[in-house]
């Protein structure tokens, strides 16, 4: 890997390679508006869907709801327990306060998965200017990455510290020469924790990976010391605040685990496409590697990524894939750290695989977003502070993230029920259940299935301390709990009044 050290010395050797001073720049401009076109065009998704169909954002949203209400909701206060804690992962907790007065509650939710990859992408802009002074295929290769199995997937407040994390980068970067850059990255570091941890762990390693490239030898010690000003939020975490220790690399077949989310790492709703698109992406950095347009600057950090990917356990701190973040990360890293001087029609190509994927998400969040309206007509049929037991059946093996695995937290922000998907675990969640007797709780709404596997809700325990059943799946299970009666149907779900349900706004009106 080199290490260009003088982006002037990089924009002038890019410079002479195009036919005149002139060309190079109008194509630098063009580049450069392309970028902020393409970041533009990453927000399309959650435009085009009225909900954003992620499949962890309905209990996300259904926690911001509880943690804004305040104990003003009887029902909510009669369900949850809500604990603020100061911990390395509010960044879309602190953005709905002031957001929710703004534009309520499910718009604000909306809004903020829309700035997302706008924010990652002016963020890669940031990063590619700050080392280059201009914009270049790595860059707008790196595009790609942005709508990320871990985002897909709902993982808000880590998705956010990315885009923070690059902000960092280009900023430490840019005022690499100014005596006082250590009163700047002292709070920037802190905001980037509080989004999330391991935002905060990648920021270290870019920040780091950059120092490294510039050392005299292997035996220079000062990249370890440079990134001090980085290390404070390192306090409230040895002191516990809001920590969770539990770690864990996952039950059985850690290797076959650790080749799949490498293979997965651009995951998102056709198989073959995004394996294509990730061939396509690690061939390109294969190629610059091989003509050593590969900047170390950021190369060594896209290294350290991909290794942290293999070593880190899976569940840290409470949260689940901590290291399949982790391989998309050192993807998008990777991505610019090319450092290949193209033509345009190179920058239209590398534009083009972006524009493709984002446009395939598109299509399927507005198809999802058609049948997620339907399915959330069930809940005019339930009343208000209801129990509701929602059973969604999962295939074993699918490739696509599925966006109603926790559709039934829609009855918590809708009609302020109990319901069984919310993630709401004591010690790792600030939303728990006051109902300690049974659980109650993400993941007891999964119903994992073969093809050969008959579905019987009768055994679903959910159902026994529930006043409703909402099921949803495009496998139709062989029977339903005595005695109850189905209220409300569409072709791949329906919400059934179990037998002894009590409304309990209206208690006399109970069976």
């Amino acid at each position: 890997m080199h290490a260009s050290a003088h982006p002037d010395a990089v924009e002038a050797e890019a410079a002479t390679s195009n036919s005149g001073t002139d060309t190079y720049k109008r194509t630098r401009h063009e580049a450069l508006w392309m970028g902020i076109v393409l970041s533009l065009l990453a927000m399309l998704p959650a435009i085009v869907a009225w909900a954003p169909q992620m499949t962890d954002y309905p209990s996300h949203l259904a926690g911001f709801k509880v943690m804004l209400d305040h104990g003003h909701d009887p029902f909510l206060t009669r369900y949850f327990l809500f604990k603020w804690e100061w911990t390395g992962n509010l960044g879309a907790e602190l953005l709905m306060v002031p957001l929710t007065k703004i534009m309520g509650l499910e718009a604000a939710g909306r809004f903020i998965v829309a700035a997302i990859p706008f924010l990652t992408g002016m963020a890669i802009m940031a990063v590619e200017w700050s080392l280059r002074k201009r914009i270049g295929v790595g860059a707008i290769l790196a595009f790609a990455m942005i709508w990320s199995p871990s985002f897909l997937m709902g993982f808000l407040n880590y998705s956010l510290s990315i885009a923070f994390a690059l902000f960092v980068l280009a900023g430490w970067v840019r005022l690499e020469n100014w005596r006082w850059r250590w009163a700047v990255m002292i709070p920037a570091s802190f905001v980037v924790w509080l989004c999330h941890v391991s935002g905060w762990g990648v920021m270290g390693v870019l920040i780091f990976g950059y120092e490294w490239s510039k050392r005299a030898s292997w035996r220079d010690w000062r990249p370890f010391l440079r990134p001090w000003p980085l290390i404070f939020p390192l306090l409230p975490m040895l002191l516990g605040v809001g920590s969770n220790s539990k770690v864990s690399y996952g039950r059985f077949g850690v290797l076959e685990y650790k080749w799949q989310i490498l293979y997965r790492a651009m995951r998102s709703y056709d198989m073959t496409f995004d394996i294509a698109s990730l061939c396509v992406v690690v061939a390109v950095i294969v190629a610059a590697l091989a003509i050593r347009r590969f900047d170390g600057r950021v190369g060594w950090a896209a290294l350290i990524l991909l290794i942290l990917t293999l070593v880190v356990p899976r569940q840290i701190f409470g949260g689940d894939y901590a290291d399949y973040r982790l391989s998309t990360a050192a993807l998008l890293v990777a991505c610019l750290a090319i450092d290949w001087p193209v033509p345009r029609w190179g920058l239209a190509l590398a534009g083009l695989l972006f524009t493709a994927r984002i446009a395939v998400t598109t299509v399927v969040w507005y198809e999802d977003a058609q049948t997620a309206r339907q399915l959330v007509t069930a809940l005019d049929y339930v009343p208000e502070g209801s129990r509701v037991a929602t059973a969604i059946a999962i295939p074993r093996r699918q490739w696509f993230f599925g966006p109603f695995e926790h559709f039934g937290s829609y009855a918590v922000v809708r009609r302020s029920s109990m319901e069984n998907s919310n993630f709401a675990l004591p010690d790792v969640h600030m939303l728990s259940m006051r109902e300690t007797r049974y659980r109650f709780n993400d993941p007891t709404q999964r119903i994992l299935y073969s093809d050969s596997q008959r579905i019987d809700l009768r055994k679903f325990k959910p159902a026994r301390h529930a006043d409703y059943l909402w099921y949803i799946g495009r496998k139709a299970p062989v029977a339903i709990p005595d005695g109850a009666r189905i209220v409300f149907a569409t072709p791949n779900s329906f919400l059934a009044r179990l037998p002894d349900s009590v409304d309990l706004a209206n208690p006399d009106s109970g069976s």
